[in-house]
């Protein structure tokens, strides 16, 4: 028998990899809100927030395409479902926050306005106040939009298992 210990232990997760990873978690959300969200609405936002700080470009806005891949069944093999237009912008703020965004377009400004807010949304002053009245009224918004197609879609469904009843 060798008593030999493996050469790597598992270990636990520290707290500060706690941290990163439920920082990562709420990043990808606010993420996908503001690249969903309308420009006149990132505008709207940020306006509500006292505005956009002093920040600098780092990076665009420049468009260019993206190669969009599908599963066969949703757990399939991929394959290239084709391309799409997207737009990134990555800022600085003048506090040291790196802002990035990738929006589905050709909206230079809507691109511009999300990676600003990212930043702003990564600032520990800010970051909080910036979720509560940016973010959530965000969500909420594109919640209430599914909602309302998923209603029109379901006023449409056809009951074909009532339809074959109603034969026999």
């Amino acid at each position: 028998m060798d008593d030999a210990a493996p050469a790597e232990m598992p270990q636990e997760d520290s707290p500060q990899e706690g941290a990163r990873v439920a920082f990562q978690a709420a990043r990808r959300y606010w993420m996908s809100v503001l690249a969903r969200a309308a420009v006149d609405e990132l505008a709207t936002c940020l306006a509500g927030t006292g505005g956009a700080p002093v920040y600098q470009r780092l990076r665009g806005p420049e468009s260019g395409l993206m190669m969009v891949r599908g599963r066969a069944g949703g757990g399939g093999a991929a394959f290239n479902l084709g391309e799409m237009t997207v737009t990134r912008c990555t800022v600085r703020t003048e506090a040291g926050q790196v802002g990035h965004a990738y929006v589905a377009g050709r909206d230079t400004r809507q691109a511009e306005l999300a990676a600003v807010l990212d930043a702003l949304l990564q600032d520990p002053a800010r970051g909080d106040a910036v979720r509560a009245s940016v973010i959530a009224p965000l969500a909420a918004g594109q919640a209430a939009r599914r909602a309302q197609v998923a209603r029109k879609a379901a006023a449409t469904k056809v009951q074909f298992f009532a339809m074959r009843n109603m034969r026999t």
